[in-house]
């Protein structure tokens, strides 16, 4: 893909949410993460947060900052879509470094859409012995194409059933770098 058409993917989207928008979405959503954190007994280990590459990068260093109880972070690296709009088999690059038994473990992710790369993470999480985990999305889309049984437990934006990207959403493998959320 070359800039100019990268150029006119940006110019044929609408800004859904600016950056503004994000950040104070961000903000509120850790405030409800860290009233969830505060429940965790004084002689836990800190909990295991991992952020789902490639998507959750940008939106993990939105939010790590703002939670407030000593974490450890590691990172988890399933897709789907491997650099396409359309969503295959789930693909597994990297499972974390750190041992999930007994840990209290926290996804990030940039998007919950249909749910299977959440819901098959969340698996491979309990399967390894986690104590509980806790999934924490940027946007979940809006539709009826979702199992009813898979939800974030934190969600800062919905957003419409359009294509979206920017704020670590790609297009086509690009665009993730870009400080707002722009639909198709």
């Amino acid at each position: 893909m070359i800039l100019s058409e990268l150029d006119n993917c940006i110019n044929d989207s609408e800004i859904i949410f600016s950056s503004e928008q994000i950040q104070q979405a961000i903000s509120a959503q850790a405030n409800k993460i860290n009233a969830q954190l505060e429940k965790l007994p004084e002689n836990s280990e800190p909990p295991l947060i991992l952020p789902v590459m490639n998507g959750g990068l940008i939106y993990a260093g939105q939010l790590l900052p703002l939670i407030q109880i000593p974490v450890q972070v590691d990172y988890i690296h399933a897709t789907r879509y491997r650099n396409t709009t359309e969503g295959f088999d789930l693909e597994w690059k990297v499972y974390p470094q750190h041992e999930l038994l007994n840990r209290h473990v926290i996804l990030l992710d940039d998007i919950l859409d249909e749910g299977m790369t959440l819901a098959a993470i969340v698996k491979y999480c309990e399967e390894q012995g986690a104590k509980s985990v806790l999934s924490a999305v940027l946007v979940t889309k809006l539709h009826n194409r979702r199992s009813e049984t898979v939800a974030a437990d934190f969600s800062a934006l919905d957003v419409p059933d359009r294509y979206v990207f920017g704020y670590g959403m790609d297009y086509k493998g690009h665009l993730r770098n870009l400080n707002a959320i722009h639909a198709l």
